[in-house]
């Protein structure tokens, strides 16, 4: 067939465009880790693979380190009380009294979550929320026949975290990585039971760090943020990087969003594994008062020579602030040696202090500098 030059011109143009379109795909988009594309130039070799992984990185990871992950199911027997308009009615009640009262009624409420091995003895790590309100808890093994009854061995609810120990041995474990040295962008991997899915694998990159959120009466300060896949039954389950090294315990996600869940890094596990196993517990130190920021206007009424921080909205009676006088109104500018700009700042300064040790606040009341001493307690 002859193609005239107006057919020449069309298929000229679409050529071009392809070209275009493959450039633009090209200079915009990465494979992920276990994807890649032929080399052209190479017949029969690989490229577009990122530095230092293959095409087997994630799926050896996956077949490494998912013998120690595990399933927990919990149940909870829950009273309720059948309801019925006629016998409730007060009038009824009081001709009748209780005696055509209807009992409570049992009720089983079961939930499912994740979990990881830490001992070949049978500690395993989770999520406090989904063991809190258990009367039973049963954990799944792969590669064992039947679930194992747990034990609840410590638990923080400030902290989302619960140690649990099963009756095993020789049991498959996961180490704890430094969540420290994870930038932005650093290929991460989630394991867990999302719906009861077992072992569902999901990649993603940590998309953000130190990510303060608010879940129910927990304040979270310095989540890891990720945009692999997390759902319902992840809560518990590990986050590692391609060390096959635990970097977070996924533990919410942004019911809103797409791709965006939210992990504990595993420096806040390293540094309460050891009480929660042998205390039962971890003792966050208190200092006892609720803080605000000095903004602009509190500066100017209280006089201050520049918009610097914390100010105390209130101080918690018998507590180490009210024991060392520190009173409502009170601007806090200095702790232990330490400036103090932000009520962040001094909370931070405060968690890091080990109970029972005496610290020097320095604050300004009624435009004049002054220094108190308190002892960190343990909250109650």
């Amino acid at each position: 067939m002859i193609k005239t030059p107006r057919t020449k011109i069309a298929a000229a143009f679409l050529v071009g465009m392809l070209m275009v379109a493959a450039a633009a795909f090209d200079g915009g988009f990465y494979s992920l880790p276990h994807l890649s594309w032929a080399d052209e130039t190479n017949p029969g070799e690989t490229a577009g693979v990122l530095p230092g992984l293959g095409a087997d990185t994630i799926p050896d990871i996956v077949t490494n380190v998912s013998p120690a992950v595990v399933r927990i199911d919990t149940t909870e027997q829950i009273s309720t009380r059948a309801l019925d308009p006629f016998f409730n009615d007060p009038f009824f009640q009081q001709f009748f009294g209780n005696q055509y009262h209807i009992p409570a009624q049992p009720r089983v409420s079961t939930g499912l979550g994740s979990g990881f091995i830490v001992s070949a003895d049978g500690y395993i790590l989770t999520n406090e929320h989904v063991i809190s309100s258990a009367d039973t808890i049963e954990v799944t093994v792969a590669g064992r026949d039947e679930p194992y009854p747990a034990q609840k061995i410590g638990t923080d609810h400030e902290l989302d975290l619960a140690v649990l120990k099963i009756e095993a041995a020789d049991l498959p474990t996961l180490q704890l990585g430094d969540s420290g040295r994870v930038r932005v962008g650093d290929w991460v991997i989630a394991i867990g039971n999302p719906y009861g899915l077992d072992h569902t694998v999901t990649v993603g990159v940590i998309s953000a760090k130190e990510r303060p959120i608010n879940l129910g009466d927990r304040q979270f300060k310095n989540l890891l943020q990720t945009d692999a896949s997390i759902n319902p039954g992840n809560s518990g389950g590990p986050l590692l990087n391609l060390n096959g090294e635990v970097v977070g315990i996924n533990t919410a996600i942004n019911a809103e969003a797409q791709g965006i869940g939210f992990a504990i890094p595993s420096s806040t596990v390293q540094a309460v594994i050891n009480d929660l196993i042998s205390k039962g517990s971890v003792d966050h130190p208190w200092l006892g008062v609720y803080l605000q920021t000095v903004t602009g206007e509190i500066a100017q009424y209280l006089g201050l020579q520049e918009q610097s921080g914390a100010l105390i909205a209130q101080v918690v009676n018998e507590s180490p602030a009210a024991r060392a006088g520190l009173q409502r109104g009170d601007v806090v500018v200095g702790y232990n040696g330490n400036k103090v700009t932000t009520p962040n700042e001094l909370t931070n300064m405060v968690s890091e202090t080990g109970v029972g040790s005496q610290v020097e606040i320095k604050f300004i009341r009624s435009g004049a500098t002054n220094t108190a001493v308190a002892t960190i307690e343990a909250k109650k």
